[in-house]
């Protein structure tokens, strides 16, 4: 059996209308569920929940300084009384006393002791020959004495010689201190028996004889 247009037409229409109820169905009871779960979460979560009022604090009233404690007043200044004390005489003090009143003992006098010294002098053991005469001085003919400085030591030998009056010919001056220092021996300076060094002033003549 054969159908026309006009029936497959209208079996679409009808198809699409089932279709539009069924979603609408579905949408209904999604949307139903949602609100269903949405009051029974509130129930749960704020069930339980208390509103608790907070109370401002409250703001301390302000106090006025407490007042300042009182100051007594101090006592009149009295000034202490003149006390004189007296010391009681000590032992230290009378013994200064007496000590003062004593007249300090004055130390014997010093007496200087003499002492007993002599000058170096020529000794009776030694020989003292006069020094050999320059030959160039005696050619000039030229005399002097010359006076020298000699430093005796305590076994008597001559230590140092120096020139106290030139005789003016420096060559019969060098002749007069070579010649004593090498030969001459003295007898030392003595003083309480005790030998010492000491110095002592020597003349030395050159005088040609042979003239």
């Amino acid at each position: 059996m054969m159908m026309g247009p006009g029936a497959d037409t209208s079996a679409n229409t009808r198809r699409t209308y089932i279709f539009f109820a069924v979603v609408a169905v579905h949408v209904l009871a999604i949307w139903g569920l949602a609100i269903g779960l949405t009051d029974v979460i509130k129930e749960k979560l704020l069930g339980n929940l208390q509103t608790v009022e907070i109370a401002a604090p409250k703001q301390e009233e302000d106090k006025p300084p407490p007042p300042p404690p009182k100051m007594e007043a101090p006592p009149p200044f009295v000034p202490p009384p003149d006390i004189s004390i007296e010391l009681a005489p000590t032992e230290t003090n009378n013994a200064i006393q007496v000590v003062t009143q004593t007249r300090p003992v004055q130390p014997p006098p010093v007496v200087a002791r003499k002492v007993v010294r002599t000058n170096p002098g020529y000794d009776k053991r030694g020989r003292y020959s006069l020094p050999e005469y320059p030959p160039s001085e005696l050619r000039a003919g030229h005399e002097g004495t010359v006076y020298l400085d000699l430093y005796v030591q305590v076994d008597g030998r001559i230590g140092e010689v120096r020139v106290k009056t030139s005789s003016g010919f420096p060559r019969l001056d060098e002749a007069a201190i070579s010649h004593v220092k090498r030969t001459y021996r003295l007898t030392p300076a003595m003083e309480d028996g005790k030998p010492v060094a000491d110095w002592v002033t020597l003349p030395v003549v050159f005088k040609i004889t042979n003239k």
